[in-house]
């Protein structure tokens, strides 16, 4: 649909009061063009509109007349008024009534940020992410950057969603390490070896394979919501992680009780009987977290498009790394074991006839 002086911008409505309250932009991207002058404001964000109209992914583009609106003219035809007995005043009378405005000129509303003024340019997206979007469109200014005869004292700021986008990743860019190290800690708390602490933290990179994979095939672009389910991922992959290196460990340490650990071999058996002959209760385990989080992928109500995108990453993940973790975790802690403690406790002679297959 085109309406004159009116953008494609469809978004809802508490979404729109959060993002105009936030950025002061409905859209998920707008341009804030800031000067002194309302006409030279008006020219960069016509000429914005011709540059970013190209761009891959723009469904529509527009940019306010910060120095006039749309206004409608009345040419009333005397000779006709007077077959009525209707006077010039009279009829101008009637369409104020009706139409609620007169023929004025200059600015329609005066926008002011920062000690200056203002306009927006509004942009609207179709089957692209925010950020790369607005990479290309960077470009697309900076190319055109001659052509926009941006003067002296004309600033562009890019904002909407966009803005609140590059705001959240500053701070991933603190959160995501201090919640792996608290994660790490935890573990070590737990588990008194740091060793063991990283094993279970390699079932994150694990993770990771799944929930790409699976964004990918639902066509989710990287967003709050997806990091959002991504950082709860890690805390499930912990969680899984410790319940494996437990049966390896209780199995381990069952075997070094009946004095049944002489040999690499007797140490890939104990091995296997943690990993293999218990995979029920592990699968179990993230079958428990899977199907919890199942329904809300197929959740239609309000807000069900964030949750699903919270929801993705967190199953996906889960089976790539329960699978992960019965074909990694056992090889890694079995040369750990055999190197750190199997091989040194053994007899000199013994530990150079052994080879490990």
């Amino acid at each position: 649909m085109q309406f004159s002086g009116v953008s494609n911008a469809w978004t809802m409505p508490i979404k729109a009061r959060i993002d105009m309250l936030t950025t002061g932009v409905r859209t998920p991207v707008g341009i804030k063009i800031l000067g002194a002058d309302v006409k030279e404001i008006e020219r960069i964000g016509t000429r914005l509109e011709s540059i970013l109209g190209p761009v891959p992914g723009t469904r529509s583009v527009f940019a306010e007349r910060a120095a006039g609106g749309y206004f409608l003219d009345f040419t009333l035809k005397r000779e006709k008024l007077a077959r009525y007995g209707l006077t010039i005043k009279e009829a101008e009378m009637v369409v104020q009534s009706a139409v609620g405005g007169e023929v004025v000129s200059g600015p329609v509303m005066l926008r002011d940020e920062n000690g200056m003024l203002s306009a927006y340019v509004f942009v609207d997206l179709a089957g692209r992410d925010v950020g790369s979007y607005v990479e290309d469109a960077k470009k697309a200014v900076q190319e055109n950057l001659e052509s926009l005869e941006l003067p002296t004292g004309y600033t562009l700021t890019w904002s909407g969603q966009y803005e609140n986008m590059q705001r959240v990743r500053e701070r991933l860019k603190i959160v995501l390490p201090v919640t792996l190290f608290l994660i790490f800690i935890l573990l070590y708390m737990n588990t008194k070896s740091a060793v063991k602490a990283g094993i279970v933290m390699l079932a994150v990179p694990f993770s990771l394979i799944g929930a790409t994979w699976y964004l990918w095939f639902l066509g989710y672009h990287v967003s709050i919501a997806v990091w959002v389910g991504m950082i709860a991922l890690m805390g499930l992959d912990a969680e899984t992680g410790v319940f494996m290196l437990l049966f390896l460990d209780l199995s381990y340490d069952d075997a070094v009780r009946k004095g049944k650990m002489n040999s690499y071999e007797d140490l890939r058996e104990a091995i296997i009987h943690g990993a293999v002959k218990r995979v029920r209760p592990k699968a179990m385990t993230v079958m428990a977290a899977m199907m919890g989080l199942l329904p809300i992928m197929w959740s239609m109500g309000t807000g069900a498009d964030m949750m699903k995108r919270i929801a993705a990453p967190m199953i996906a993940g889960l089976v790539t790394s329960f699978i992960m973790e019965l074909l990694v975790y056992p090889v890694i802690y079995a040369l750990w074991k055999w190197w750190a403690e199997v091989r040194p406790r053994l007899h000199p002679a013994v530990s150079d006839a052994l080879r490990l297959n």
